[in-house]
């Protein structure tokens, strides 16, 4: 752990869950652009936690607008991850990596198999050898409420509906499979599941901090972080549920062994705000039409949101 270096470190900045909501994302982005030094911005890191999809109606116009992120930026590093929202839509394309061990994916539905039913697991062309999630994103929930969320499902499990639709095919529908476009399908399948960077810089109560930091869209286990990293990196689709893109309380904290060498993981997914020493959590939003979309800027930890109101 290091001072802060003269001259003043790069900017990196942290953008929650989407979820679908274009016109949130455009104010967002143009919110941080306001907001931090030009030359800063132009060259920040910028870090996508992941779940682009679902929930909100516009998930076709959120990927056109992230896919053409590199080209109106090119001086920026742009990493998009996965959640677990857009690990389900790939999957439900085909777009994942098979099993490492040459298992069949149609294994990993017997862990879960006692929710067939309620979940309304798809069952239409190219079912029989897709991904877990896939199954369940594109199903038709028989609830009508979900009762944690106290709101209405859209379709499934995932509140897919809305995503079915923005490329024009009802909820369900294989079509969806023609109808998504090679560039996003391309965007879909070089989702990476963890992203770590050296040499980021967060002003904390004691300073200004030189730290690693892990970017994982739901966060780490307790355990060995070397052999979850290890797994996430090789996007390992062996497992039919990945606890670090879609674990609640088993992620929430850092895990000990990384408290040794101080390290930043930040995430989305949890639907909050929240930012606590080194974990740092940027979800405000949660796929909620009436709840801001959010992002954290490091090293000052600025939080921006679409809502802001920022002078010209």
């Amino acid at each position: 752990m290091s001072e802060l270096p003269n001259p003043k470190p790069r900017v990196v900045i942290c953008v929650g869950d989407i979820h679908g909501f274009v016109t949130k994302l455009k104010n967002l982005w143009s919110n941080l652009e306001r907001s931090i030094d030009r030359s800063e911005f132009e060259t920040a890191t910028v870090i996508f936690l992941g779940d682009y999809c679902d929930r909100g109606p516009d998930t076709r116009h959120v990927i056109d607008f992230l896919v053409a992120l590199p080209s109106r930026y090119p001086r920026q590093k742009h990493v998009f991850l996965s959640g677990n929202h857009d690990l389900a839509f790939a999957a439900f394309l085909h777009l994942l990596p098979p099993p490492p061990d040459g298992s069949p994916f149609s294994d990993g539905w017997k862990e879960y198999a006692a929710s067939e039913e309620r979940e309304g697991w798809f069952n239409g062309e190219g079912f029989e050898n897709m991904y877990l999630q896939g199954r369940r994103w594109s199903g038709k929930i028989k609830d009508k409420i979900n009762t944690v969320k106290k709101t209405e499902y859209q379709g499934s499990i995932y509140d897919a509906g809305p995503t079915f639709e923005s490329y024009g095919v009802p909820h369900g529908s294989a079509d969806l499979v023609k109808a998504v476009p090679d560039e996003h399908k391309k965007f879909l399948a070089d989702l990476v599941w963890v992203h770590e960077e050296d040499d980021v810089f967060i002003n904390t109560e004691d300073g200004g901090k030189c730290c690693k930091l892990i970017a994982v869209h739901a966060g780490l286990e307790k355990g060995d972080v070397n052999e979850q990293l290890k797994l996430l990196k090789a996007r390992n689709t062996r497992v039919p549920k990945v606890e670090a893109l879609s674990g609640r309380r088993s992620v929430w904290d850092i895990p000990e062994e990384l408290t040794a060498s101080p390290t930043i993981i930040v995430s989305g997914h949890h639907g909050k705000l929240h930012t606590e020493g080194l974990r740092l959590i940027i979800d405000e939003g949660g796929g909620f039409k009436d709840r801001p979309m959010a992002a954290i800027v490091l090293p000052s930890q600025k939080v921006i949101r679409d809502t802001d109101v920022l002078a010209k």
